[in-house]
């Protein structure tokens, strides 16, 4: 006797469930490759896109009239606008192409090769386009065609489409409900990490080209070259204004945030007699100033390197405030920056005439993208976390006591003027020295208040005076250097700077939290 083992089954779904699930196999598809197609542009190149290779195409081909509608409609969100109509068409399409190729599958796998090819000829008609424009809509529509085919089989319904269609079956279509959810949550989320990733990269890419189309005009208030004697050019010690591709970066920002120079608008409102909305062009247009200024992270350990010097050209941000109008009782400015990260700077010190800017240009060129392009704060005599916001796109003022911003909310010190630091570069703790004349040497900062003088400690010995470097200024580092004449054995360099109010640095040692570090720092050699 033998015994049969029954087969699984698969329930016969009503034709309510054949739509639905026909429409989310469409979507899913269609999301799948744009999905793909967006990874695919971001690293060709953002105009590669196909979404915006179509939008761009019908901004082309659009009567004059309707351009002017759909300003006048839409304002500056105009092109946003378009984009998510292409998406919204494209979203229609999917659904439609989905649900009816529940029972005729070459109409969908057609109409995914046709979206693609109309991505396809709108990439390799932009003026730039090159052979490898042609990628993001090939690549996705085969990653379509494959979501297509999968979640078909997924569905237990025929993936070919020369296959036999349930058009011609006596039985009602089948649904395997529970292996076509999981492939559509495998689809859901493979589209949208690919979209994700895709979009950040083309965002990316397209910042770049902006930030590459910029020209900065020549400042209004132009600072001259850097005094002879800045740099002392000791061997270890980096040089005066420290190059971009070397200035420390720390913010919140997991990924980069990518803002295009062109849709970049500043708002500063809350507190004051007038709203202003600016775009990157009128802040171009107003009068510039440039000036060397020292920026320092207020995560910066003792003898840390969050510090960095360099020559920046922006706008003045209290010319801006005053236009605006602030009321009385605004004592506080926050500052938000494209990814919505917060900081909170005392409006006196923004307006008390030191040169606090919004920054639109680092040592010579626009701002890099790690660093805010294509505009960032930037106020002397205040850690970065109070004063320093990149990518910033709106102020609003209001008081200390209404807001608390981002690290504030985090336990750190609501006002952060910036301590008198100092560090030893050279010689490197735990250097192996020869006995003899030994250069030690290093950068002192005290952002607005200026070094007056810096000693170094050998051992338990006495403070000596070190040799400064020519001034700058009062809003940059200082370096300076001390000739050592070392003799064998182990030893303990110490340095501290003085401030040009007289303050001498502190001697305490504290974490960086809450307000900074201090202490002095300390460097450990050996002599032979």
């Amino acid at each position: 006797m033998t015994t049969r083992v029954a087969e699984p089954t698969v329930k016969a779904a009503r034709p309510s469930g054949h739509r639905l699930a026909g429409a989310a196999l469409g979507l899913l598809s269609g999301a799948v490759a744009l999905g793909v197609a967006q990874l695919v542009a971001g690293v060709v190149g953002g105009t590669s896109s196909p979404v915006i290779a179509v939008g761009s195409a019908a901004i082309d081909l659009a009567p004059p009239g309707l351009k002017t509608f759909a300003i006048r409609s839409f304002g500056t969100n105009d092109k946003r606008a378009l984009l998510v109509g292409i998406v919204a068409v494209l979203c229609v399409a999917a659904v439609v192409l989905g649900i009816t190729s529940v029972r005729h599958p070459r109409v969908g796998a057609i109409g995914l090769c046709v979206l693609g090819a109309l991505g396809l000829a709108a990439s390799l008609g932009r003026p730039t386009a090159t052979f490898a424009y042609a990628l993001p809509s090939l690549m996705g529509t085969v990653a379509g065609l494959f979501a297509f085919r999968t979640l078909r089989r997924a569905a237990g319904w025929p993936d070919r489409p020369g296959a036999p269609t349930p058009a011609a079956a006596a039985e009602p279509i089948g649904l395997d409900r529970r292996s076509f959810i999981f492939g559509g949550v495998v689809a859901a989320v493979a589209a949208g990490l690919a979209g994700y990733a895709g979009e950040y990269l083309v965002q990316r890419s397209l910042a770049g080209a902006s930030r590459e189309a910029v020209t900065i005009p020549r400042p209004a208030s132009a600072a001259p070259p850097a005094p002879p004697g800045a740099d002392l050019d000791v061997a270890g010690v980096g040089p005066f204004f420290t190059p971009n591709d070397r200035f420390y970066r720390v913010d919140t920002a997991l990924l980069t945030p990518s803002v295009n120079a062109d849709s970049w608008q500043l708002r500063v409102h809350g507190m004051v007699d007038q709203e202003i909305t600016i775009t990157y062009d009128e802040l171009l247009a107003r009068p510039l100033i440039e000036r060397d200024i020292t920026l320092a992270c207020v995560s910066n350990e003792v003898g840390g390197t969050y510090v960095g010097n360099a020559r920046w050209i922006g706008a003045r941000l209290d010319d801006l405030l005053t236009e605006a109008g602030v009321r009385p009782g605004a004592d506080q400015i926050v500052s938000r920056s494209a990814d919505g990260f917060t900081a909170g700077s005392p409006t006196a010190v923004a307006t008390d005439g030191r040169d606090a800017m919004l920054a639109v240009a680092m040592n010579g060129e626009p701002l890099p993208l790690n660093h805010g392009f294509p505009v960032r704060m930037v106020i002397p005599g205040l850690y970065g976390y109070v004063s320093a916001t990149k990518w910033v796109v709106d102020l609003e003022l209001t008081t200390f006591e209404a807001y608390d911003a981002y690290w504030i909310k985090r336990g750190w010190a609501q006002q952060a003027p910036v301590k008198t630091q100092s560090r030893i570069d050279a010689p490197r703790a735990r250097s192996s020295l020869a006995a003899g004349p030994v250069v030690v040497a290093g950068v002192a900062w005290a952002q607005h208040r200026g070094i007056d003088a810096v000693q170094v400690r050998v051992d338990d010995g006495p403070w000596r005076s070190a040799t400064l470097a020519t001034q700058d200024s009062l809003d940059t580092w200082r370096q300076w250097l001390y000739r050592w004449d070392a003799t064998s054995g182990g030893h303990v360099l110490q340095v501290r700077a003085t401030d040009g109010t007289g303050a001498v640095q502190a001697a305490d040692i504290a974490p960086p939290a809450p307000d900074g570090a201090t202490g002095y720092h300390t460097v450990q050699v050996s002599v032979a």
